[in-house]
């Protein structure tokens, strides 16, 4: 379906289900949904980014096929909530990436891993299959001046295209930025975004992968995050070990990076193995098919990520060491480089539309 056709579609579905209002305790796509009479594509961007995909209301809807409504909400708003993040995306040129993100991410990770493996050959010293230990030891193969440059400049870049993708998605869901900012509505957001709220399913857990009520989904996904949390904080007290205390990498096993890095590595992994075990499982029938490479694409790169820091901290002092930095870099780039134009946006846009969410149940009262 185009993008004209799935606004229409989610138009019509929401109209129905707003008639109906069955579903009005399930999660906070339904509530948004009642203060509304009619349905604007804006509002409509709003509540697809809204939905956590918890198929409660699927399963419970008398609408749902074969009956000739056909009543598909899951579907409905993850087609369009994947469309929308194309529509967000900045700079625009760059959107395309979202239909070919499979694709997109084995290239970039193929390319990535060429060049850091020959860069690694030009650079280090003793070439890559050599052992190495003691204070900079990564650095002997990789300079360190070269990586952090390269690495900022990817970073920066992230960051300017997603609070550009922000801004876009305040402008196009007709959020004004001062209830945005409001820091009322930015508490009750972070509460639902630290709880995962919307996954509980009012307590019982949400219908995935099937139509039976459980907790994993949830749980996989807070292991993914605080995992994710857990890593980026062992890169902030590295970067403090080394900037600030003059102690360049590697770092004792009992050392804070190392300690962080690991704890959130392992957490990531069983999060992304067991969302991928899940996806395999699920039924297909409200799902957004055409959605689907992308979402896998996502959870393979963050396993590269998170696969090659493992073994490089296991066998950092072997003569595999230097190879395995390469792929670790070369994972980590190219998770920088489509940051802002692959399934991880959608953090991004859920949490924007949870705050908007916040604002519009304050004014309700």
């Amino acid at each position: 379906m185009s993008a004209d056709e799935l606004l229409r579609e989610a138009e019509r579905v929401m109209t129905i289900c707003n008639a109906c209002r069955y579903c009005e305790g399930f999660c906070a796509v339904f509530p948004a949904m009642e203060l509304r009479r009619t349905f604007a594509a804006e509002e409509l961007r709003y509540l697809a980014n809204l939905c956590h995909n918890c198929r409660g209301c699927w399963y419970a809807c008398q609408y749902a096929p074969p009956h000739e409504f056909a009543v598909n909400v899951p579907r409905a708003l993850a087609a369009l909530r994947r469309t929308t993040w194309q529509e967000f995306a900045r700079p625009k040129r760059f959107s395309g990436l979202f239909r070919r993100n499979g694709l997109a991410v084995l290239a970039a990770g193929l390319a990535a891993a060429a060049v850091f493996l020959l860069w690694g050959a030009l650079s280090a010293e003793s070439g890559l299959w050599a052992a190495r230990s003691g204070a900079g030891a990564f650095y002997r193969v990789i300079p360190y001046g070269a990586m952090l440059g390269v690495f900022s400049a990817l970073a920066l870049g992230a960051l300017a295209a997603l609070a550009a993708g922000l801004f876009s998605f305040l402008r196009q869901t007709g959020t004004k930025a001062s209830e945005f900012f409001a820091p009322g509505h930015q508490l009750r957001a972070l509460k639902d975004v630290l709880r995962l709220t919307y996954l509980e399913g009012g307590g019982h857990g949400c219908n995935y992968p099937d139509e039976r009520f459980r907790h994993g989904r949830r749980r996989l996904h807070h292991l993914v995050f605080y995992g994710f949390l857990a890593a980026f904080a062992s890169t902030t007290a590295a970067a403090f070990y080394d900037h600030v205390l003059g102690l360049p990498a590697p770092y004792p096993w009992l050392s804070l990076p190392v300690l962080l890095g690991l704890g959130g590595g392992l957490a990531m992994t069983a999060g992304l193995c067991g969302l991928m075990v899940l996806k395999a499982r699920m039924d297909h029938e409200p799902a957004d098919e055409e959605g689907r490479g992308m979402e896998l694409a996502f959870l393979g790169l963050l396993l590269a990520v998170n696969g090659t820091g493992l073994l490089l901290l296991f066998l950092r002092e072997t003569a595999a060491m230097g190879v395995l930095l390469a792929l670790h870099l070369a994972a980590v780039a190219a998770f920088f480089a489509l940051l802002p134009y692959g399934k991880f946006v959608h953090a991004l846009y859920r949490w924007a539309a949870l705050v908007k969410n916040a604002s519009e149940q304050s004014k309700a009262g």
